[in-house]
């Protein structure tokens, strides 16, 4: 299925001028979005699964900052996907008006 015009659009604005979109991580699967320093998922269709998995392609890019944007209704999900999979970084909202820093538990 095609990428949505807001999905293309989100995926730019994290990358910026100086960044790259569509970034090949070690051991196969793609990044939507890197530079120097930062590491950007987009996931809009709320699903836990894919929450999950992008939130493990943000933790396999091993850039220092990690942003995982979603939807504003689904922050909370996206706070908990990254949590789940131990990866500590930021869940924005599409517009970047709301923010939660992830920083997970250790045991």
């Amino acid at each position: 299925m095609p990428e949505s015009t807001s999905h293309r659009r989100a995926k730019r604005k994290a990358a910026g001028k100086a960044g790259k979109t569509e970034v090949p991580l070690k051991g196969g699967g793609r990044l939507d979005a890197s530079t120097k320093v930062k590491a950007a998922e987009v996931e809009r269709s709320g699903d836990s699964k894919r929450l999950e998995a992008a939130a493990r392609r943000l933790k396999r890019s091993r850039k220092r900052q990690k942003v995982l944007i979603v939807p504003q209704k689904d922050l909370q999900k996206g706070v908990d996907a990254m949590k789940k999979v131990k990866t500590k970084g930021t869940v924005r909202n599409i517009s970047g008006t709301k923010r939660r820093q992830v920083k997970p538990k250790k045991k």
